[in-house]
C-alpha cells in the first residue's frame, strides 16, 4: 500500500479518535450495557448483555492510534525494488576514451546519470513490519468497541428465519437508519449463512469475532453484532491464557 495512501487513511481516523461525551458515559453505567435486539422485522426483541470488561472499558486514545499505525504500515508489503549500476545488464566497455573529447570522464553506460542505466539509492526489498503485544492489541480493541457503545455506534440483531437472501439483511439495517453511502457498516458474525448474506453489500464489511481488529472498528461508522457474537467475544478475549 502507498505511504500516501497510509497517511490520508491514518488523518482521517485521527477524527475517529477522540474522548467520550461524559453524559453518555453516566448513560451506559446506569443501563449495565444493556442493548437492544432488534429482529430481522426490525422490531425490538428483548436486550443483549454485552461484557462490561469489553464494552466497558477505560478509552485509551493514544493506544488506539498507535493500535492504528501498526495496523496501517504492517499493510506495506515492501517488495518495490530497483537495479543498482552493478545489476543492470549492458556493456562492461568504456563509453568513450578518457581524454580529448571535452566531456566529462565515464567509464561504463550503466552509470545512474545515463538513460537505462542503475538506480541511484532506490527502493530496495525491506521489512516495515511493526508489532504490538497481544495486551495492547487487546487493550486498544477494547477502547475502540467501548468508544462505538459511548457513541450509541453499536447494535445487536437476531437474524432467526434469514433465508440467504441479501434484500432481507439490506431491509434491515435500513429500519435501523444504519446502511446509507455516507456509513461504512462492520457486521461481526461467525454465521456462514450471515457472512454470505451481507457480504454482497457495499458499504457493509463482513468481519468474524476472532479476526476484528482495533482499525477495522474505527474505520466504520456503525457495529452490527449478530446475536451469538457477545458471549463469543466473552470467551475469545477474555479467556485465561
Amino acid at each position: 500500500m502507498p505511504v500516501k495512501k497510509l497517511k490520508t487513511q491514518n488523518s482521517k481516523l485521527k477524527t475517529e479518535i477522540r474522548k467520550p461525551k461524559a453524559s453518555a458515559s453516566s448513560t451506559v453505567r446506569s443501563a449495565g450495557l444493556n442493548v437492544p435486539v432488534y429482529s430481522l422485522a426490525g422490531t425490538k426483541k428483548g436486550t443483549a448483555s454485552l461484557p462490561k470488561e469489553i464494552f466497558g472499558a477505560k478509552v485509551n486514545e493514544n493506544l488506539m492510534a498507535q493500535a492504528v499505525r501498526v495496523y496501517l504500515v504492517n499493510q506495506r508489503q515492501g517488495t518495490a525494488s530497483t537495479k543498482t549500476r552493478g545489476e543492470v545488464t549492458a556493456s562492461t566497455r568504456k563509453i568513450y576514451r578518457q581524454k580529448g573529447t571535452g566531456r566529462a570522464r565515464h567509464g561504463a553506460i550503466t552509470a545512474p546519470i545515463f538513460r537505462g542505466g542503475g538506480i541511484a539509492f532506490g527502493p530496495k526489498p525491506r521489512n516495515f513490519e511493526l508489532k504490538l503485544s497481544k495486551q495492547m492489541k487487546k487493550k486498544a480493541l477494547f477502547s475502540a468497541l467501548s468508544s462505538r457503545l459511548l457513541d450509541e455506534k453499536i447494535a445487536v440483531v437476531d437474524l432467526a428465519g434469514l433465508s440467504g437472501k441479501t434484500k432481507e439483511v439490506a431491509s434491515l439495517f435500513r429500519k435501523l437508519n444504519i446502511l446509507d453511502k455516507r456509513n461504512k457498516v462492520l457486521f461481526v458474525t461467525d454465521d456462514a449463512v450471515e457472512r454470505k448474506t451481507a457480504r454482497n453489500m457495499r458499504s457493509v464489511n463482513v468481519d468474524s469475532v476472532h479476526s476484528i481488529n482495533t482499525y477495522e472498528v474505527l474505520n466504520n461508522n456503525f457495529i452490527v453484532l449478530s446475536k451469538n457474537c457477545p458471549p463469543k467475544m466473552e470467551e475469545v478475549f477474555l479467556k485465561k491464557d
